[in-house]
């Protein structure tokens, strides 16, 4: 099952570090919030990634590229340029590099990947959020229901996108709503196909036009995750993020 990774945003409440980077190439613990992410969908298993490129998404492309060189041992033959990697952890991920356009929006980005996925179910996040989410009880229980849609329904710790639920049903998908017992969108998606058709243009955020009719359809289905779930939008969160990792007390860090 292929994973897409929303990485093409500018990251402006992060401009201290997004003006020389995109987002999810921030780091915490000396590696890119993206590779954090990647790891935990690789130790579910789900090591077929394709990340959506916007923003400065050369620099994702060199990490990717020279993520081998970096993590194993090389001899090189200077006179004819002949490289050996070995020695090597590498992970056994296949990894689809698509630039979406600078200013494409979520769903356009989405739309976009449309003929890398195919026919088949897939998972989508986004690239600056961490979490300890079961995915296989997250599939499991997307598989249960048989709608287009399930998303990750977490705790707020800032005011995004709240979720009015009854039971596993979403009643309400809204930027503006609050209640005392809110929930709100965390990404970690699992979608059918197809969602594509619920897709405009470029200019179509995926939290707008396609969840909100998705939602009305009675498509869009909850999983409530009541553990750990982090978004990285401000410095402070980074800070809180590397706190985590450097006191060995990472939640997200299901794998050895």
């Amino acid at each position: 099952m292929k994973v897409i990774i929303l990485a093409g945003g500018m990251g402006t409440r992060l401009a201290e570090e997004t003006e020389i980077k995109p987002k999810p190439m921030v780091e915490i613990g000396g590696y890119p919030i993206i590779w954090h992410i990647m790891m935990h969908y690789s130790y579910y298993g789900f090591t077929h990634f394709v990340i959506a490129l916007g923003y400065k998404g050369e620099i994702i492309k060199k990490y990717i590229l020279d993520y081998c060189s970096f993590n194993s041992n090389l001899t090189v033959n200077l006179d004819n340029g002949d490289t050996k990697i070995h020695g090597t952890n590498r992970p056994d991920w296949t990894i689809d590099l698509v630039d979406t356009g600078i200013s494409t929006l979520t769903g356009g980005r989405i739309k976009r990947l449309a003929p890398y996925i195919g026919n088949e179910t897939f998972m989508l996040t986004y690239g600056d959020g961490v979490s300890n989410v079961n995915l296989h009880k997250l599939l499991e229980f997307h598989r249960s229901h048989g709608k287009y849609v399930t998303l990750t329904a977490v705790r707020p710790v800032a005011h995004l996108d709240y979720l009015d639920l009854d039971g596993n049903c979403v009643l309400r998908f809204s930027e503006n709503f609050r209640s005392n017992d809110a929930w709100i969108n965390g990404g970690f998606f699992v979608l059918e196909p197809e969602v594509f058709n619920y897709i405009g243009s470029n200019d179509t955020p995926w939290e707008k036009k396609p969840l909100e009719s998705l939602e009305k359809e009675g498509q869009l289905k909850a999983y409530r995750h009541t553990s750990f779930w982090q978004c990285m939008d401000t410095l402070r969160d980074k800070q809180l993020l590397e706190n985590l990792w450097q006191e060995g007390n990472a939640p997200w860090k299901i794998w050895k």
